[in-house]
C-alpha cells in the first residue's frame, strides 16, 4: 500500500512535471515566433533551449523535475525569513548564444572543479569529467566566457524534491546557450532507487533526450527522480552548508516550488583543472 508520504512525493513530482511541460510549450512557441522574425529580418535567430529538473528539472529545464498538465493553484506566500545572503557584485549578465556545442578542449582524464562564488557563499563542485565529458567541457567553455556571471538561481523546491536550479541568464527558466548537450552518466552508481542523493549536481532538461543546455540543479536533500538528468558533479562540504542556508530561507510561493527567498546570485563561475 502506498503511504501518505509516498503519495505526497508522487503528487509533488507530477506537479513539477506539469509545470515543466507548460514551460517547454512556451519555449516552443517563443522559438517559432523568433524564427518568423528572423525570416523577415534576414537574421538567423538561435532559439534557446531551456531546462529544468527532471521533470523536476527541466529547463523551466534542474528541477532536478518536469511535466505538463492542468494549472495547480498556488498556496498563499508565507512570510519571508530574513535574507541570509549578501548583495550581488556589480555587473550585468552577458547576452551570449552559440549555434553549436563547443569543440572538446578539456583533458577527459584530468580532474576539474567548478567554483560558484555566490552571494550566499562559495559552492565547490568536483566535476565528473570522464563520465560526463560533453557536459563538463560545456561548463568549462561557458564559465570561461563569463556566461554564468551575475545570473540568478531562479528556482527552489522544498517539497517532494529538494533542489536549487541555476544557470539561466534570463532568470526565468527559459534561457539557454543556443545549443544542446547529449545526456550522459545516467547509470551513475550514485543514482540508486531513482534517487539523486544530496550533493548531486545535474543538468536540467525538457524531459526529452539531448535537450540539456546551461541550466543545472543542485540537490540539497535526497530527492526521488527518474535517472533522466545528467549527474556531472558533487558539491563539497562547504557548499552543502550554503545550500542548506538557502533552503532554510524557503521559496516565495509557500507551495514548495518557486523563486528562493534568499538572493542567490552567481557573482562568478570558474572551472579549474587540478
Amino acid at each position: 500500500m502506498v503511504s501518505q508520504e509516498q503519495r505526497r512525493r508522487q503528487l509533488a513530482r507530477e506537479k513539477f512535471l506539469r509545470q515543466q511541460q507548460r514551460r517547454t510549450e512556451a519555449r516552443r512557441k517563443a522559438r517559432l515566433r523568433n524564427s518568423v522574425i528572423a525570416s523577415v529580418l534576414g537574421v538567423v535567430v538561435i532559439g534557446s533551449v531551456a531546462l529544468y529538473t527532471t521533470g523536476v528539472l527541466k529547463d523551466d529545464d534542474n528541477k532536478t523535475t518536469s511535466a505538463s498538465g492542468d494549472a495547480t493553484p498556488s498556496a498563499a506566500p508565507t512570510s519571508k525569513a530574513p535574507d541570509p545572503c549578501e548583495k550581488p557584485a556589480a555587473g550585468s549578465v552577458k547576452k551570449l548564444s552559440w549555434k553549436k556545442e563547443p569543440a572538446m578542449t578539456i583533458d577527459t582524464s584530468a580532474k576539474y572543479t567548478l567554483k560558484l562564488a555566490t552571494t550566499c557563499g562559495d559552492i565547490g563542485v568536483a566535476l565528473k569529467t570522464s563520465a560526463a565529458p560533453h557536459t563538463v567541457n560545456s561548463f568549462d567553455f561557458l564559465a570561461g566566457k563569463g556566461y554564468f556571471d551575475h545570473t540568478k538561481c531562479h528556482r527552489l523546491t522544498t517539497q517532494g524534491i529538494y533542489v536549487l536550479q541555476c544557470g539561466d541568464p534570463q532568470g526565468t527558466g527559459a534561457g539557454g546557450p543556443g545549443y544542446t548537450l547529449p545526456d550522459e552518466n545516467l547509470k551513475d552508481k550514485s543514482l540508486k532507487n531513482n534517487t539523486y542523493p544530496a550533493g548531486t549536481v545535474a543538468m536540467a532538461n525538457t524531459g526529452q533526450a539531448h535537450t540539456g543546455g546551461s541550466q543545472f540543479f543542485l540537490v540539497y536533500k535526497d530527492s526521488q527522480l527518474p535517472p533522466s538528468y545528467t549527474p556531472f558533479g558533487t558539491v563539497d562540504a562547504a557548499g552543502m552548508k550554503v545550500l542548506e542556508k538557502i533552503a532554510a530561507a524557503g521559496e516565495n510561493t509557500g507551495a514548495g516550488d518557486g523563486a528562493p527567498n534568499a538572493t542567490v546570485v552567481i557573482d562568478k563561475a570558474t572551472v579549474v583543472k587540478s
